[in-house]
């Protein structure tokens, strides 16, 4: 009996390496380029968050992690043009689970494992209220992926100051433009986390090769006390490159999004 369970495993796991090789080979240069260069992004967001569940703000498809997320969004449509540009760059649109703005959650504290998210909280008009509100609903992580001022096409912006920041705070500005509200560096962005007293533990910049963005690891409260990745301490590691409730609310009424640019 077990010689043939041996058999049908190592027969299972011979075709899903072909299934594999398969798919590898008929992507398109472009999009196979692209998932080879986030390879070390995905790693160490599997690193961080496998086996646990979360949400993802504005999870798009070529930028999928390969995690267990609800992706949360804003919008409902599959027809924004953030959807038709996965679909133009992919092939595909991941789905919406949820609708609801990416700093108003619809989630008690402590809901999920981890909140990911990628390209996102440059385009929140307040990202001190977005940062609490994913700290609040995340036990041990908050994932992020935020584009490089130098290396996007903000590069001739001024940083985004922490003042300004925890001025629009204070004042609980809101808007619904669509457009990258602030510009950081990854050393900018730690003195704003630093501010806010966010214990940040790991750190990866560039995100990955020839990446435009950097990731920042967020410990929240039992990350310290719980699991930590290979290799990982409760210090802050500078890294080089190489289930909810769905108690979903209505989406509120927003203005068409920008068109996204090739560098998000």
């Amino acid at each position: 009996m077990a010689v043939v369970a041996l058999r049908g495993l190592l027969q299972r796991v011979k075709e899903g390496g072909f299934v594999a090789r398969k798919r590898i080979a008929t992507l398109p240069p472009p999009r196979l380029a692209r998932r080879i260069r986030r390879r070390e992004t995905v790693r160490l967001a599997r690193q961080y968050l496998g086996g646990l569940k979360g949400i993802e703000i504005g999870g798009a498809a070529q930028h999928d992690f390969g995690v267990d997320a609800i992706n949360v969004d804003r919008y409902a449509s599959m027809d924004t043009v953030y959807k038709r540009h996965e679909r133009d760059v992919w092939g595909r649109a991941k789905p919406v689970d949820l609708v609801a703005p990416g700093d108003d959650l619809p989630f008690k504290d402590d809901a999920v494992d981890f909140v990911l998210a990628s390209h996102v909280l440059e385009h929140i008009p307040d990202p001190i209220r977005a940062l609490k509100e994913w700290v609040r609903v995340a036990r041990e992580y908050v994932f992020l992926v935020i584009p490089h001022r130098d290396r996007t096409f903000d590069r001739a912006r001024a940083l985004t100051p922490v003042s300004e920041l925890v001025e629009r705070h204070a004042r609980g500005f809101a808007s619904e433009d669509d457009r990258h509200w602030s510009v950081w560096t990854c050393e900018s962005f730690l003195e704003l986390c630093d501010h806010l007293g966010l214990p940040v533990i790991e750190t990866r910049d560039p995100d990955c090769r020839k990446g435009n963005g950097f990731v920042v690891v967020i410990g929240t409260r039992q990350s310290a006390s719980r699991r930590a990745p290979a290799g990982g301490s409760a210090a802050r590691r500078v890294a080089p490159a190489g289930g909810p409730v769905l108690a979903g609310r209505p989406a509120k009424p927003v203005p068409s999004p920008r068109q996204p640019s090739k560098e998000e």
